[in-house]
């Protein structure tokens, strides 16, 4: 690596991380701030031209990026939203490719239609920009819910869709084939992605050493992506499930050091790496205007189809998503009273447990989506990143190319100014915004606290959990299931050793009953998560205090 190489890594983070700290100040996102920083350096005439290769992006950047979120993600929720998520991922983008398909075609009659639905292709996913700017707001949870599920999952469709239309500009379209390709792309990842994680979570189990689990952990979304690349299947939607599996199985399988590290290291990944690839966004502003010019196009025709193309996807996606909303209200609402007054026959299904579709009511009753809410996700499908890698990996004979790369990126970054900056107005003129926080709900917490210390306490009771220095009364056992909140308020009273080895027993039992608690579905995951946090950091504490009195 050259010395001017790293100092430009160098700069890059110093710049995205005062760009993120300077937004946070005057309430604007971090990615809007750090774009328009680098379409302001790539303006000056003594910067040259930069051109990211798309490789860096779609095999360096995203596979990390997605797996980040998919450990993060509540999966109770994302199941329960799975039909929105799944038709705005998947139906929305095949549609939205083909609408700007069936315009591009038109438009540039040099394409072809096959290019044409390429680049429409391109042109469909959403930004994972648009879940923080929402969030930001304090738009209701559930909202951030379903664009979040969609922005982990659309990249791939996009791109299997963008690679399926290129390849059918040289073999002939054929329905049979496409389809074929898509499912194979698709179950190829499923299975590379949960093998993956599966396998990873145990060897993690394994392996003790802190650094050589980091360093194993940071290798997963690679282990996915490329072995199902290899097979032909979507190596982002690998990257995907291999982080849902590791995200869902981490509570069972990692210890609370390797949890509360894999939060902090990828917390860290994901901030540094989101902001570089949008600052590199910006930065190729200059060069694909350069190219254009060059070419004798002038920035009248891009920008014409760039406007249209923008205005196509927008009302594409409000015909698809206030009807979609609707309907599956009522199909909800119809689904849930069967389950809950006729159970299926098999009652030992947890989908069929009147209790699990109780909860599920009192989720989607708790927080509905109106037309308010779809306006909400309508308004913040925004174009990022993706589509501007997505376009630099068109073939080199591909007829216009550098004007379809520069639409793509004035789509992207229009996109991102237009929506991302109104979207905060927006949300205080729907009467949404502060309707949800950032973090858990306190009252929340407490709720899920008080009830785990009473299930605690009858596992305690009931000799499910033994305490070392404890005896066969059960009602002594039973005082004994008290350590924890008495040592929050006065560690010291907690005993000596044997308090504390009492402390750790009564910790992993509390955490064995919250995975009881989890799976009735009655709380949500981000609380479910802080109290699982509050746990293993009280954990290591104990632990420290142990190895201190050795």
């Amino acid at each position: 690596m050259t010395v001017e190489m790293l100092t430009v890594i160098v700069v890059a983070v110093i710049v995205v991380t005062l760009a993120n700290a300077y937004a946070s100040r005057i309430g604007v996102a971090g990615p809007l701030v750090i774009v328009a920083i680098g379409v302001a350096v790539s303006l000056i005439p003594a910067v040259p031209a930069l051109t990211v290769p798309p490789e860096i992006i779609l095999v360096g950047i995203l596979p990390p990026l997605l797996y980040s979120a998919a450990v993060a993600a509540p999966a109770r929720e994302f199941k329960r939203d799975f039909g929105a998520i799944s038709g705005l991922a998947v139906v929305l983008v095949v549609v939205s490719s083909l609408v700007l398909g069936a315009f591009f075609s038109w438009a540039i009659p040099s394409l072809g239609f096959p290019l044409a639905v390429a680049l429409g292709a391109i042109l469909s996913p959403t930004d994972a920009v648009a879940t923080s700017i929402v969030r930001a707001v304090g738009a209701p949870r559930r909202v951030v819910t379903v664009l979040e599920g969609e922005s982990l999952l659309n990249d791939a469709t996009a791109l299997v869709t963008l690679r399926t239309a290129i390849a059918a500009t040289a073999a002939g379209f054929s329905v049979v084939v496409t389809v074929g390709s898509f499912l194979w792309s698709v179950s190829a990842a499923i299975v590379v992605g949960a093998l993956v994680g599966f396998v990873a979570l145990r060897l993690r189990a394994w392996t003790r050493s802190a650094t050589a689990n980091t360093a194993l952990g940071l290798t997963i979304p690679y282990l996915a992506y490329v072995p199902t690349e290899t097979l032909g299947g979507s190596g982002l939607v690998a990257a995907v499930v291999a982080g849902l599996v590791c995200g869902q199985g981490a509570a069972r399988w990692l210890t609370p050091e390797q949890r509360i590290s894999d939060k902090l290291n990828w917390s860290t990944i994901e901030f540094v790496l989101e902001g570089v690839v949008f600052l590199a966004m910006g930065l190729q502003l200059w060069g694909l205007v350069e190219r254009n010019l060059a070419a004798g196009e002038g920035l009248g025709r891009p920008l014409a189809l760039a406007a249209i193309a923008f205005l196509l996807v927008v009302a594409v996606r409000a015909a698809y998503v206030f009807p979609l909303i609707g309907v599956r209200n009522v199909v909800l609402r119809r689904t849930l009273d069967r389950r809950i007054s006729r159970p299926s026959r098999s009652s030992t299904m947890r989908r069929a447990d009147p209790g699990l579709a109780r909860a599920d009511r009192a989720y989607f009753e708790s927080a509905p989506l109106t037309w308010r809410h779809s306006t909400i996700l309508v308004w913040a499908g925004m174009r990022g990143v993706v589509t501007l890698a997505a376009a630099q990996t068109l073939p080199a004979n591909t007829p216009e190319r550098d004007l379809l790369v520069l639409i793509a990126f004035l789509v992207a970054a229009g996109s991102l100014a237009l929506q991302g900056g109104t979207l905060p107005a927006l949300a205080r003129g729907l009467g949404l915004a502060g309707e949800g926080r950032e973090g858990p709900d306190p009252a929340e917490i407490r709720a899920i606290d008080d009830e785990l210390r009473r299930m605690t306490a009858r596992a305690v009771a009931d000799r499910q959990i033994i305490l070392p220095g404890v005896g066969d009364d059960p009602a002594e056992a039973l005082a004994h299931s008290h350590v924890y909140r008495t040592v929050r308020a006065d560690r010291e009273g907690a005993g000596g050793e044997e308090g504390l080895m009492r402390e750790l027993a009564v910790i992993r039992g509390m955490r064995s009953q919250l995975r009881v608690l989890a799976r009735t579905g009655r709380y949500g995951t981000p609380a479910l998560r802080y109290v699982r946090d509050e746990l293993d950091a009280y954990e290591i504490s104990v632990k420290l205090h142990l190895d201190g009195s050795d």
